[in-house]
């Protein structure tokens, strides 16, 4: 979309970016003043550990915030601030912090020992649970959402025998190197809908991994039957589709009425197995992730991030005939921490006692209030944008343009006010997980009071943003 097109507002895109980035430079030198504590400690760390974070996800320039603790749905930096956590771990705190049934059971179950790579009950009792959710019976367990879309991966291969998977383009799915691929790609370097690039997400990973791993549009099943058709044609018939039912790292993308169901005709028909990632949905979006609130069943889901009520987890659950090629070892599906005591614990009191039925309408209650709210600070103010939100997940959209793909993601959407925004919003007292592409979180023990300190920081937003670009 070109800058000399006007916004609702009457103001061009690109006088709303000159007066983004005049807000950027003022709230930037607003937070390196109040973040002292944190200069200090950065400065400490990246003595010791690559830019001074344990994740490259984690850095932020000239240094980032440290924390120090959590309680309910606020956390304290370093610098002694408190915020509203919105950012929430990435989505994997939709309990919140430090929340007594769970602290409570990871009590209880450290004094009994923390680790003994062998089962124990509380295993059974997660497994049982996470099969009545999700409507999949077998079940097992790894320690992050990279290990379960790694190790579905490698079952779905093992069943088909075939080696090419389909993701879809712009999607993230972990870390490993069949899924580091056409992962925040400039927007000339895409490719058509019917033939999109498979592009590596970074150094490191060979060109014939990536070539095995072939991207497709969201939200665009006939683009999806025609590379598979391809495919087949080529000899090369996908092993798997894996795919999040809702895109969860462009903001929030919906799925438009009938796209799930044609994905799962057209996998069905030929003979590809459906893996819904649902580390960021699964348990947040719904009781049974999003393959609940979506109604489409997949053949294999994968969980992670709020599984674990704050501990490392993952989960990987499959029909029976899926998982028989596990049972009988054809397939390894191994690991030393699978299963780990302390966080079956975690997870069977935040499954039983934590995430019920009065935690989703609350969440579901809390979502609609933050999303009309923000739909009506942005009309107010004449600043384009729109807000979609689902379960505890949501995201304001900077764009006059319905996004409903990573194409239309990287064509329409103002890309420095998101930055802005997050400046806006650590600055009084909000805290977003960093990145153009991020979501909110909500959890179960957000208030009103939460939901206000975010909407008083977008109003105040909109209000100098508008102001400064008139």
């Amino acid at each position: 979309m070109s800058d000399l097109m006007t916004t609702r507002t009457g103001v061009s895109r690109a006088a709303l970016r000159a007066a983004a980035a005049t807000l950027t430079e003022r709230e930037e030198a607003r937070l390196q003043a109040r973040t002292p504590a944190s200069k200090r400690m950065h400065a400490r760390a990246v003595r010791s550990m690559t830019s001074g974070v344990p994740s490259s996800y984690q850095v932020r320039d000239p240094w980032p915030i440290y924390l120090t603790h959590g309680r309910g749905a606020r956390v304290w930096d370093v610098d002694g601030t408190e915020y509203s956590d919105f950012h929430n771990g990435y989505g994997s705190m939709v309990q919140g912090h430090a929340h007594p049934a769970i602290v409570r059971a990871v009590g209880e179950r450290i004094a009994l020992g923390s680790h003994f790579a062998m089962p124990t009950e509380d295993s059974i009792v997660v497994s049982e649970e996470l099969a009545r959710r999700f409507g999949l019976p077998r079940w097992r367990y790894v320690n992050s959402g990279s290990e379960a879309t790694m190790d579905a991966i490698r079952i779905a291969r093992g069943i088909t025998g075939r080696d090419t998977i389909i993701k879809i383009f712009g999607s993230y799915h972990g870390h490993h190197d069949y899924v580091m691929v056409s992962i925040g790609t400039p927007y000339a370097d895409i490719g058509p809908a019917d033939h999109m690039n498979s592009l590596g997400y970074g150094a490191g990973i060979p060109q014939a991994v990536v070539d095995l791993t072939v991207p497709v549009p969201f939200n665009d099943a006939p683009a999806m039957l025609r590379r598979v058709e391809a495919l087949v044609a080529e000899d090369r018939a996908p092993a798997c589709v894996i795919m999040e039912a809702a895109m969860m790292n462009l903001g929030v993308v919906l799925p438009e009425p009938g796209y799930l169901a044609a994905v799962r005709e057209i996998t069905a028909r030929h003979g590809i197995i459906l893996i819904f990632d649902e580390v960021k949905t699964g348990l947040c979006v719904a009781a049974g992730g999003a393959t609940e609130r979506f109604g489409v069943r997949p053949d294999m889901v994968t969980l992670a991030k709020a599984l674990g009520g704050g501990l490392p987890s993952g989960a990987i659950g499959a029909t029976a005939e899926i998982m028989e090629i596990v049972a009988t070892d054809r397939v390894k599906q191994v690991g030393t921490y699978n299963g780990n005591p302390l966080t079956m614990a975690a997870a069977r009191a935040s499954l039983l006692e934590v995430l019920t039925g009065d935690a989703y309408a609350h969440l579901e209650r809390l979502g609609d209030r933050l999303t009309a709210g923000c739909d009506e600070i942005l009309a107010r103010h004449g600043l384009p944008g729109y807000t979609v939100s689902v379960g505890s997940k949501g995201c304001v959209n900077f764009t006059d343009a319905l996004i409903r793909d990573y194409t239309s993601f990287m064509e329409h959407q103002l890309a420095e006010l998101p930055a802005l925004a997050w400046l806006y919003n650590a600055n009084r007292g909000v805290l977003m997980a960093p990145g153009r592409e991020e979501e909110w979180t909500l959890s179960v023990q957000h208030t009103d009071a939460d939901v206000d300190r975010y909407l008083d920081s977008l109003d105040q937003l909109a209000h100098d943003l508008v102001r400064a670009a008139a």
